[in-house]
């Protein structure tokens, strides 16, 4: 089963260089991640929303 996914949204902590990752929610409420560079076929790694709140949760606890 191939996951549709709403509009993608880029970090805006992204860097111009072109390193940036890409969020959207799907129909079924998971979150995808994937890489710009990779473009529309890349790979994209799928969260529920509790794994999603638990990611950014380890991310804010981490930043200085």
């Amino acid at each position: 089963m191939t996951t549709q996914y709403g509009t993608w949204r880029k970090s805006s902590l992204s860097e111009a260089n072109g390193a940036c990752l890409k969020v959207a929610r799907s129909a079924h409420g998971t979150i995808g991640v994937r890489d710009s560079k990779q473009g529309d076929s890349g790979p994209v790694l799928d969260f529920t929303s509790r794994e999603w709140a638990a990611f950014m949760q380890s991310i804010r606890s981490a930043t200085p």
